[in-house]
């Protein structure tokens, strides 16, 4: 036999793999301080401060900075195997307020995937476990590695 023979990783390990390739290249994760904090198959959990200018005029965390949260959170999850995915459709219900100096909680769990579609919940929670918002997201395979 000629050629190098591919060995598969096992779950966690593939995660991790494509999490670091990702984290690798996200800038704008890294710019609103998020921080990754673990990952597995089909899940992502992630960190943020919230800092003076991501607060709107109402003095509460603006309402998009808490989407990308979200959505940072739910691409990690989405992309924890061996493809690239991306969100094709998300939702987002605002529960409280975040407000100047929450450390907020992202956590991402898979709920199904089928053929080239995933389905995403994340919870977004303050430290004191009071629930921010709920985000769900669709996610579609683009690419397979």
């Amino acid at each position: 036999m000629s050629g190098a023979v591919e060995m598969k990783l096992d779950p966690q390990a593939q995660a991790e793999k494509r999490t670091a390739e990702m984290w690798a290249e996200d800038t704008a994760s890294k710019a609103m301080g998020m921080e990754l904090l673990e990952v597995g198959p089909g899940r992502a959990v992630m960190r943020m401060r919230v800092r003076e200018d991501m607060v709107n005029g109402h003095g509460t965390l603006h309402g998009g900075m808490t989407f990308a949260f979200a959505d940072s959170v739910f691409a990690f999850a989405a992309n924890s195997y061996d493809y690239q995915a991306v969100g094709v459709q998300c939702d987002i219900v605002y529960h409280a307020p975040g407000r100047l100096g929450d450390l907020l909680t992202g956590t991402g769990t898979e709920v199904t995937r089928n053929g080239r579609s995933g389905l995403y919940d994340v919870a977004v929670r303050r430290e004191d476990g009071t629930l921010i918002a709920s985000f769900r997201g669709t996610s579609r395979i683009v690419t397979r590695r």
